[in-house]
């Protein structure tokens, strides 16, 4: 799986790929149909299959200040489109000058000079070029101009409304663990860095692997039943605090998972946290002992949690 720079010409062994070309941010359901359509055209064809995404995501271009809404890093959407079966991801940077080419130029320049492309796959609904200025129409009369088919999937729905990153960001928000999943085909995952952090946890029998939220979209704030996938692929059961830590001054936010009978280090390392499902909101506790015997029996509930998913 290569991951290639949009702004530059493609290698020839890539040139003339059936491309899947949207945000794919969260890649759920919807934007696995795309994929999975581009990645079929692509074997029948005997061509190689590319997805192409955009960062950062063009709501931040053009509102700055909005409030933090990833559902996954490159990173990790590299990894889910490799395992969709794409043989390589293009990042069009996504900034004043792209922004500002017509739908037009976009085509010309970015799909056909740059990538030169055997075929583009869309969602139905994608829109494109300066000021939204193209459509699937557009894009498939520009095709047949230029000697390139347009398709375009139709949205997937489940539970009679359509799959969308809005709605399982929305379902985030509520603490909907499992509803985002079922959108998702996965839990909802943050991954970073471990840092170092007060090391209150430790002094209490519950040391954490502290993560920075970063631009990830905020879940409800509260207590999960998690699962963590270590830098070498072992994966761990757990209980985190999501939030602030209205317990412990000064606040601050981070996502603190307790991994249950584990006590490696991990400062430094890559860890990918998933969110299984929502305990209970944050919480003051009038002491110490109030707030262990609580997580006491958070870690139960986690535990008989993950025990009935994992059955």
């Amino acid at each position: 799986m290569q991951r290639l720079d949009g702004g530059s010409a493609i290698p020839p062994h890539l040139a003339g790929g059936i491309v899947a070309l949207g945000n794919f941010d969260g890649f759920h359901l919807g934007h696995q149909a795309v994929v999975g359509e581009a990645v079929r055209r692509a074997r029948e064809a005997g061509r190689p299959a590319l997805v192409a995404t955009f960062d950062p995501h063009p709501v931040r271009h053009f509102m700055p200040d909005a409030a933090p809404f990833r559902l996954t890093t490159l990173d990790q959407r590299e990894r889910l489109f490799a395992a969709a079966g794409a043989d390589a991801m293009v990042v069009f940077h996504f900034d004043g000058v792209l922004a500002g080419l017509t739908a037009q130029d976009f085509v010309r320049r970015c799909l056909v000079e740059d990538l030169k492309v055997g075929g583009v796959v869309t969602g139905e609904d994608f829109t494109f070029g300066k000021s939204k200025g193209g459509n699937v129409g557009l894009l498939a009369e520009l095709g047949r101009d230029y000697g390139f088919e347009a398709a375009a999937v139709a949205a997937v729905s489940l539970d009679g409304e359509p799959v969308s990153s809005s709605r399982i960001r929305a379902h985030l928000r509520l603490g909907e663990a499992r509803a985002a999943a079922r959108l998702l085909t996965r839990p909802f995952a943050i991954e970073g860095v471990v840092e170092h952090g007060d090391k209150v946890g430790r002094t209490i029998g519950y040391p954490t692997a502290n993560l920075s939220m970063g631009k990830y979209i905020r879940p409800a704030y509260g207590i999960y039943a998690v699962r963590g996938r270590l830098a070498d692929g072992r994966m761990l059961d757990g209980a985190a605090n999501l939030g602030i830590r209205p317990q412990f001054v000064p606040l601050k936010e981070l996502l603190e998972p307790f991994f249950f009978d584990f006590s490696e280090d991990l400062y430094g390392q890559a860890l990918e946290v998933e969110l299984i499902e929502y305990l209970r909101p944050e919480a003051m506790f009038d002491g110490m002992d109030a707030l262990i015997a609580q997580m006491d029996a958070d870690c139960a509930r986690a535990r008989e949690v993950l025990g009935a998913r994992n059955a």
